[in-house]
């Protein structure tokens, strides 16, 4: 095969549309090896994907098939909102091991990094370089002129992601709002990763950014205006959709032999139900008990 193939998947609620996407992975995808596997891994399942979530709002939202849980989702939100920004490593000290980069920081930082620098005889964690507040710009933009073109925000460094071994997957975020004969403005959005991990990770990600797109952009568009804001269609778009060969027995098992033995509504939970909203908003605590503990591990950095 010369391609690499294009695969198109929509549907009208998150669930649905992850497992679509799933789906057509697994029955059309092709074999390829990454620099990630190790001797004797099997070859992944990979393609590029275009999953256009049509409601990202609407139940059922959440699938039990990934590798997670309510408390997991929770945190990922938080990290999205910036709680880890924080946990980012000093470029200039080849010891610290921490991360790169937080998709939160490279978004409403962006152009910074940190490093270690003198002052008065200490040693200090400081921003270097420019810095760019993508969300407020992005926010402002779509506030004073709901169809601008220009609400877009980026990761991607390349005087830092060309030479590390694990750089941001996600690229960019595009906005534009449309609105209805009732004056409700519908926040739609384009969303590309570079590499998006279908089974370990793409659900995550979906959902994270329906809130970051929910909490952070259309509450605030709307506290600003005056106005309803929804979200609209979401569409998501990976250069490399993939499932390494490793985890296609347990994709297997959790998702693909129970096509046919289980319901939609069996393989699925509904956000808005009572006690799945109860259980998320309680791991908030959890979540900030896990970043707590971090930080005291790390607190010589």
């Amino acid at each position: 095969m010369n391609n690499i193939p294009v695969l198109h998947v929509t549907g009208d609620s998150l669930a649905e549309t992850y497992e679509a996407a799933l789906v057509k992975l697994y029955k059309e995808g092709i074999r390829f090896k990454t620099q990630y596997d190790k001797p004797g891994d099997p070859l992944s399942l990979d393609c590029t994907l275009n999953a256009t979530v049509l409601n990202p709002e609407t139940d059922p939202m959440i699938h039990q098939a990934f590798p997670g849980g309510i408390d997991e989702l929770k945190e990922y939100v938080m990290e999205l909102k910036g709680f880890k920004d924080h946990w980012v490593k000093n470029m200039n000290d080849p010891q610290d091991t921490r991360w790169e980069y937080t998709y939160h920081g490279r978004l409403q930082r962006y152009g910074s990094w940190k490093e270690l620098a003198s002052e008065n005889g200490n040693k200090v964690r400081k921003d270097v370089g420019f810095q760019i507040d993508q969300v407020e710009h992005v926010i402002q933009k779509l506030v004073d002129q709901p169809f601008t073109r220009q609400a877009q925000m980026i990761t991607w460094m390349p005087n830092h992601d060309l030479q590390v071994y694990d750089p941001p997957c996600l690229q960019s975020l595009w906005y534009r709002i449309m609105e209805d004969e009732a004056g409700v403005q519908w926040l739609n959005c384009n969303i590309r990763f570079r590499s998006n991990d279908a089974w370990g990770a793409s659900f995550m990600n979906m959902f994270g950014f329906i809130r970051f797109n929910r909490e952070v952009i259309a509450d605030e568009i709307s506290r600003r205006c005056g106005k309803e804001v929804r979200l609209g269609r979401m569409n998501w778009q990976a250069d490399s959709y993939h499932i390494y060969g490793k985890d296609i027995e347990q994709a297997k098992a959790m998702l693909f032999d129970r096509l046919d033995s289980m319901t939609m509504e069996e393989r699925t939970f509904n956000f808005h139900d009572d006690f799945i909203r109860e259980m998320y908003d309680h791991a908030e605590q959890t979540a900030l008990m896990k970043i707590k503990k971090y930080d005291e591990e790390h607190s010589g950095r």
